[in-house]
């Protein structure tokens, strides 16, 4: 898979080429929009990261540009912001069809995973469900329980960090985690994903004070589900943010 790099920063490009390398991508580089949607066709990118904060002007038309012939499914586009990038001009790159906005020096660890993933929403089935722990800052979004395979009773904890191939999961009673064995199977978990509850039949991949549980799969329909809400997630993220920023204003 390539992905397409439109930025000037070096140590930027360095730093997500050798991230998204174990997701499959292989990063192409242009310095200048205009060679990039020139050679657009030739490349033939499966996800696009351009930066807001060295091309102030020229992102908008590149993100058009793309849109008008490639969907979000077929190529998202990841918007890099800089610390002066206000809520105006990412409700706008939503409107036009961006599929994330991260910062662009990618110093907090939470930053760099949301860029993983957005891209992991967007690979193939199969792809997603070998990338895990992608997705930081989960709790606020998702929230996750089980019944114990040995006696049924229930385990509930916070959900750490999240991508569409799994979750890694704090338990609230640790204690609770002990008579359940590495790759055994959890038929009876219930997933929140926003307002919807879904029911994955879940995998144990790693034990530990922090665990980690990968998807086997969802009953019909609710992948997509799952999916839809990743694909809005940004969106919903921005609005939390502004929500917030009022609030605190308020007082």
């Amino acid at each position: 898979m390539k992905l397409l790099l439109v930025l000037g920063s070096d140590d930027t490009y360095d730093h997500i080429s050798l991230n998204v390398k174990p997701l499959g991508f292989e990063s192409i580089r242009y310095k200048h929009v205009l060679k990039a949607m020139d050679n657009i066709d030739e490349i033939d990118p499966q996800a696009i990261v351009i930066s807001a904060r060295d091309f102030p002007r020229h992102w908008k038309t590149m993100v058009q540009f793309v849109r008008s012939e490639r969907s979000k499914e077929d190529c998202p586009i990841i918007i890099l912001k800089g610390e002066n990038f206000p809520v105006e001009e990412a409700s706008k790159a939503y409107y036009l069809g961006v599929s994330g906005i991260v910062f662009e020096s990618l110093d907090n660890p939470s930053e760099l995973s949301r860029l993983q993933g957005i891209l992991s929403r967007y690979m193939p089935v199969d792809e997603r469900r070998r990338t895990r722990r992608l997705y930081t800052e989960a709790s606020e979004y998702f929230g996750f329980v089980f019944n114990r395979p040995t006696d049924h009773v229930l385990v509930t904890g916070k959900v750490n960090n999240f991508s569409p191939g799994g979750l890694s999961f704090l338990p609230d009673n640790p204690s609770l985690m002990q008579d359940i064995r590495l790759h055994m199977k959890l038929d009876e978990c219930s997933l929140r994903a926003g307002d919807a509850i879904l029911s994955p039949i879940c995998r144990l991949a790693r034990t530990g004070r922090i665990v980690s549980l990968e998807f086997i799969s969802f009953p019909a329909k609710e992948e997509k589900v799952l999916m839809k809400y990743l694909e809005n997630l940004p969106l919903l993220e921005l609005q939390f943010s502004q929500k917030s920023r009022e609030e605190e204003a308020a007082f």
